[in-house]
């Protein structure tokens, strides 16, 4: 099932304001120029920010999501009509040769189960071109980020064009092993809906990352301090 602050379009609608001004980009978009990709698979692309990015660069992007509330707003956005916008998750992607392919974000993480996170590798291998590579981010483990994820530390305002003001905030519903549980809260001041959105992501290791990817028939070509919040995050390169 998709997350509701993805899947639920009035959430969808607002999800943008809330994300920052996605500087966590940028280093993703000097590895495509780095790598010399011409073609880019966005795995868990969402409201399509960094696939509008790569199309506006002249890259040919592919965005697959399985919300179709968050493909809706990407679809609205400038550029959007230079990407292939597909309904669904890796597993149900069309024959594709791309150059490489990415998760941004927590998107690595949103797969709970080994044999989810194996099939996911599986499919994302299948869609590269031989050579061709995966880059993705994943936060160490160590750092327990999660630790933060109070309302007290999180909780913002903001006036969100043709919706009016929204409170949003986060907090950690459960922690258990390498699965930490927390959910979204927001409250729409137009008319006082409270709308909540419950996730899950798991942490894993970097050794487990190096095994999975591995075993899933990649080579690891590098592994990377994440620009954005260093000491937190890695980032993943590999090589089919």
């Amino acid at each position: 099932m998709t997350d509701a602050v993805f899947g639920d379009p009035r959430l969808a609608a607002v999800y943008d304001t809330f994300d920052g001004d996605r500087a966590d980009l940028d280093p993703y978009l000097s590895l495509v120029e780095e790598l010399g990709a011409r073609t880019v698979l966005d795995v868990g692309c969402g409201t399509g920010s960094f696939a509008c990015l790569l199309a506006e660069r002249g890259v040919q992007a592919v965005g697959v999501d399985p919300a179709a509330a968050s493909l809706d707003v990407a679809r609205r956005k400038p550029r959007a009509d230079e990407v292939r916008w597909l309904l669904g998750d890796a597993g149900s992607l069309p024959p594709l040769q791309v150059d490489l392919a990415t998760m941004t974000g927590n998107v690595a993480q949103v797969f709970l189960t080994d044999e989810e996170w194996a099939a996911t590798l599986g499919a994302i291998r299948a869609a590269l071109r031989p050579g061709g590579r995966l880059v993705f981010e994943s936060r160490r483990p160590e750092r327990q980020a999660w630790r933060e994820w109070t309302r007290e530390r999180s909780w913002t305002r903001a006036v969100v064009p043709e919706v009016g003001p929204v409170e949003t905030w986060v907090e950690v519903t459960d922690v258990r092993g390498s699965l930490v549980s927390f959910r979204w809260s927001f409250v729409f001041g137009s008319d006082g809906a409270e709308l909540t959105s419950d996730s899950t992501l798991r942490f894993r290791s970097r050794e487990e990352l190096g095994d999975s990817l591995a075993t899933a028939g990649f080579s690891v070509q590098d592994v990377r301090d994440a620009p954005d919040r260093p000491g937190h995050e890695l980032v993943f390169i590999a090589r089919r």
